[in-house]
């Protein structure tokens, strides 16, 4: 207040600036030297006073900083607080602690779609910019204005793709609702009986949850932009087959048995006694057989009715406006700035290296033909368990160590298969990601019908493990920790980033498996080298093939003959790729755009970084590896224009 009113006057004998210094003189030894000290010269009183004047324009400064840190706390807070409160399931999978964050779980409830919420999105999330907006960033601290930055620009981002409000597909065959939510409520932690209340009553609410998805569809549909015919069958089908009702009738469903298995452990516990198990039991399945049974069957229903009104089955350039939410969703999903003709020869310069590489080491090696034809085993016999612990004594030298936590409480994993009847709409593995307070117990899920060789299970490990989503989750809660910063970025997606993070380590663990494998098959270091050749071309093709379908409107006929001509002829795999792809797109560039820029970052890194004398920096040096990879795991997640900003203010 002093040097408030002191900067606002102007006029420092103020006789109510005098009366202030009089009372604060009695604390402050600077001012009682300044009132009581009359025979000061008119120099010394003007030094004095330019002193003090400093030292007032400095507490403004500070006074300012620090209100403008407090707002952007509160508004980050909020805005984490309300994104994480939206779902239940999420919250739960989130936060392990409820009340340290003043919530109570039980009152939360499965957001049911209205009638225009859609179309409202866009109007929220520029209001939220709007908000932010009102804060200064020039005024946070750096972690602050890092956050204050990243918030920005994903609002913009999230409000451009939501600008185009029935595009979006909740109902997706390969990673929508119908299907994901059984793997969901399979995992869902139960620790007490609060957490089993809740459980329970979320399954009371699918059958409004899912009214609510089909009133969305309808407003798809009344746009001329529900799905087609082809993927609406698809999704009919996931409810009847997830949901059985037979399975569900004789006790063999693996949502059943989960449960079962889940108040088990409780019960050992002590937690539950056997008749608290038995009623839970009862309930659960009662509950599934009367209320989530008939909401899929009456989601199957409501889906069949709409079947129809869909008018294409190619991708989003055939609709209208559909490249302009297409442009929008690659940024958003990406975290990628570039223009899609960038982005484009910057996937074919990849392509063209890959395919050429391939078929070079083809060439100087005949018998690989018949050894990709036969995929051969030739890693030592291990367990998933051991291929993982051996993933993770390996990082020591190019990865930083997992910061410890304030209890330093060790990290655990656990490793287990899908069950049998999700397999068919499963990805060949995922990483269910801990509450971001509590950390320590890690689950990789494993589908055995995508990892049956043993070069497959081991990449995918390094992809789901180490150093892969579980070791830079893990590392990125613990540095947030250490450092002190605001939970914000858990509610905020970089989907690009992620999987980009991920691909980049599971193309690198193939170098550990050839160090495995060559000393008892000297062939294995071509061989793997063929497969990750492989892997990247393919990546890299179905990634200019999402292109080539949501942006230029390729039909199957022109992804056919594309693909004919790079001697891809399975017609029925091609169709099957292209219906994917026409499902999901940006899906594949997640991945591996993700992947390539963040190759980018490292040519960057590696010129910026040099030594004076050097154009660049050791490419694959293990300090400049290791420094690198302390970079993307201390600043990301993020979108690639922020982490480009930040390693050039390094």
């Amino acid at each position: 207040m002093l040097a408030k009113k002191a900067g606002v006057t102007g006029s420092f004998f103020d006789p109510v600036i005098i009366f202030a210094l009089l009372s604060y003189s009695n604390t402050n030894p600077f001012l009682q030297v300044f009132l009581l000290k009359r025979s000061l010269s008119s120099r010394q009183c003007t030094l004095v006073l330019i002193l003090f004047t400093t030292l007032s324009i400095l507490t403004l400064l500070w006074y300012g900083r620090t209100h403008q840190d407090n707002e952007f706390r509160a508004f980050a807070q909020a805005f984490f607080l309300e994104e994480v409160q939206a779902n239940p399931i999420h919250f739960h999978y989130t936060i392990d602690n409820p009340s340290a964050y003043g919530v109570d779980e039980s009152s939360l409830t499965l957001p049911v779609y209205q009638p225009g919420d859609a179309a409202n999105e866009v109007c929220a999330l520029s209001l939220a910019r709007e908000e932010l907006g009102r804060i200064n960033p020039g005024a946070l601290n750096e972690e602050n204005r890092r956050l204050y930055e990243l918030l920005d620009s994903y609002l913009l981002a999230a409000a451009s793709t939501a600008a185009y409000p029935y595009f979006s597909e909740p109902l997706s065959p390969s990673s929508g609702l119908p299907s994901e939510l059984p793997i969901l409520f399979s995992e869902y932690r139960l620790d007490d009986k609060a957490d089993i209340e809740n459980y329970l009553s979320i399954l009371t609410q699918i059958p409004s949850y899912f009214e609510g998805l089909l009133v969305y569809e309808q407003e798809k549909a009344d746009a001329g932009l529900f799905m087609s015919d082809l993927t609406a069958d698809r999704v009919i089908r996931q409810c009847s087959e997830l949901l059985d009702a037979s399975d569900l009738k004789d006790g063999s469903h693996f949502l059943e048995i989960t449960f079962n298995d889940r108040l088990q452990r409780l019960a050992e516990k002590k937690i539950l006694s056997a008749e608290e198990v038995d009623s839970y039991v009862s309930k659960h399945n009662r509950l599934l057989t009367t209320v989530v049974l008939p909401a899929y069957d009456r989601l199957a229903d409501g889906l069949t009715v709409l079947k129809g009104s869909g008018k294409t089955t190619c991708g989003l350039a055939g609709q209208e406006n559909g490249r302009d939410y297409y442009r929008a969703l690659v940024r958003l999903r990406t975290g990628s700035y570039r223009d899609i003709d960038e982005i484009k020869r910057l996937l074919a310069k990849d392509l063209r290296f890959n395919y050429e590489s391939l078929f070079s080491l083809l060439a100087a090696n005949p018998a690989l033909k018949e050894m990709i034809a036969e995929t051969p085993s030739l890693l030592p016999e291990m367990t998933p368990e051991e291929i993982l612990a051996d993933l993770q004594s390996e990082i020591g030298v190019e990865y930083p160590p997992i910061p410890a936590g304030r209890d330093n409480a060790p990290i655990r994993s656990t490793i287990k298969y899908v069950d049998a009847s999700l397999e068919a709409y499963s990805a060949p593995a995922f990483y269910m990601m801990p509450p971001i307070d509590n950390i320590c117990d890690n689950l990789i899920c494993l589908n055995a019908k995508d990892t049956e060789d043993d070069l497959a299970l081991f990449t995918t490990l390094a992809h789901e493990g180490y150093p892969g989503h579980l070791y830079q989750t893990v590392y990125s809660k613990r540095y947030q920790e250490q450092q002190n910063i605001l939970p914000l970025g858990n509610v905020l997606y970089y989907g690009g980033f992620v999987e980009g993070w991920a691909m980049y380590v599971e193309l690198d663990s193939f170098d550990r498996a050839i160090e495995l494998a060559e000393e008892s098959h000297p062939e294995a270091a071509a061989y793997y080298q063929v497969c990750r050749l492989d892997r990247q071309f393919r990546l890299g093709l179905y990634s200019l093939l999402d292109i080539a379908i949501h942006y230029d409107n390729a039909s199957f006929e022109d992804v056919q003959r594309l693909c004919y001509c790079l001697g891809i002829n399975d017609s029925a795999n091609l169709a099957a790729l292209y219906q994917y792809i026409a499902e999901e797109p940006c899906n594949y560039l997640k991945y591996y755009l993700g992947y390539l820029e963040i190759l980018e970052l490292k040519k960057q890194a590696a010129v910026l970084w040099s030594e004076p004398n050097q154009v660049t920096a050791v490419y694959n040096d293990t300090e400049f590896l290791y420094r690198f990879h302390s970079f993307l795991l201390q600043n990301g997640p993020a979108d690639y224009r922020t982490l480009a900003r930040r390693l050039a203010a390094e």
